[in-house]
């Protein structure tokens, strides 16, 4: 592999000093439809970014094939070989014992090395969070790290931020504000808004609704405002996810990840009912001619590989989780983002941020 350098614009040099653009850690093998999807990808993403480069994990023979098939990946890709794969089943316990020669562990590695600021994969959830917290280790200030999600929305940007939606099914009051302030930082420079708002998800939007650890990160969330430069809406409920009402929505990784699979369950639900209603008539079939722009319209908003890819928020480096059955569509989506995050220097103003806010609350807590 080659050996890269960064230069102070956050750009990689190659071993003449000439400039690579942004590098990105791709675990080819970890999805269930294998490298091919993964390539195709890789290749779409790089038809409209001419600043790309890759470095590509898992078997040296089967990815040497793959790519030699994509013209837009000519002379931009390095390939890590690595002997084995971890398993869709694989747990994670057994991953970090024995997952040395994977593609996962070897993608995370070139995060850790610095030969890329970003690794995106397809592979098992629980596994890559495993690998990255051992690998990357967790950002200071940071007890629990996220994984946050882009949830189609009314909002003039389209999206809102959701998290923890599956990293740690357990959070108090402190890792909520944690996460409100990884899910600021996101906002900003994921979706350019200058003062995000955040809200705190709850079973109500009444004071004296939800358990003792909401109540107590809501006020240690409202303290932050001013300091953090965000505005806080205070608890919104799960109806509220998807309205304008709150960039950044903040829980637990046991609520969001229930709210995430059945929002994703009802946006299935909802296309397949569409298709079943144009077919049933001639009539219905001819109302669908009609509005066939506009049902186009329609399915692209709540297409899920348009926001294919959880980002993995307090470690020290940007990790992007694909979904594992994603297509070529979904991995450019996931690589796509990945590649604005590296871009926006993303690990940098987070690690800031997460200081800044860990810091404050020391000073907190000596002054008490």
């Amino acid at each position: 592999m080659a050996n890269t350098n960064n230069n102070s614009d956050g750009q990689r040099l190659n071993a003449s000093g000439t400039t690579t653009g942004a590098v990105i850690s791709i675990d080819a093998m970890g999805g269930d439809l294998g490298p091919a999807p993964v390539v195709r990808g890789m290749a779409d993403h790089a038809k409209n970014n001419a600043d790309v480069r890759f470095i590509v994990h898992g078997d040296e023979a089967e990815l040497t094939v793959l790519i030699k098939k994509q013209r837009s990946l000519a002379g931009i890709c390095e390939i890590s070989g690595t002997s084995e794969v971890v398993e869709m089943d694989a747990k994670p316990s057994h991953v970090m014992r024995h997952g040395k020669n994977t593609s996962m562990w070897s993608a995370i590695d070139s995060v850790k090395n610095r030969e890329a600021n970003v690794v995106v994969s397809c592979g098992n959830t629980g596994a890559l969070m495993a690998v990255s917290m051992i690998r990357l280790r967790k950002l200071e200030g940071v007890n629990r790290p996220a994984i946050a999600c882009l949830w189609p929305s009314r909002s003039k940007q389209e999206f809102n931020i959701l998290l923890d939606v599956g990293a740690d099914i357990r959070a108090d009051s402190h890792d909520l504000l944690q996460y409100a302030l990884m899910g600021v930082s996101y906002a900003r420079n994921g979706l350019g808004l200058k003062r995000p708002r955040v809200g705190l998800l709850n079973v109500g939007t009444e004071s004296h609704k939800g358990h003792q650890d909401l109540k107590d990160a809501y006020e240690l969330i409202a303290q932050k405002t001013e300091s953090a430069g965000f505005e806080f809406v205070g608890f919104v409920e799960g109806s509220d996810i998807p309205k304008d009402k709150a960039d950044v929505i903040v829980t637990d990784g046991f609520t969001g990840n229930i709210a995430l699979k059945t929002g994703e369950g009802t946006a299935s639900l909802i296309r397949d009912f569409l298709k079943d209603a144009f077919k049933k008539t001639p009539l219905s079939r001819l109302a669908a001619l009609l509005a066939l722009t506009s049902l186009r319209r329609l399915t692209k908003r709540i297409d899920p590989r348009r926001v294919n890819g959880g980002l993995f928020l307090g470690l020290n480096g940007t990790v992007v989780k694909s979904h594992g059955s994603a297509d070529a569509t979904g991995v450019a989506a996931a690589i796509n983002l990945a590649h604005q995050l590296e871009k926006q220097s993303f690990a940098d103003r987070l690690a800031a941020r997460v200081s800044t806010g860990a810091d404050a609350e020391s000073t907190q807590k000596e002054e008490k």
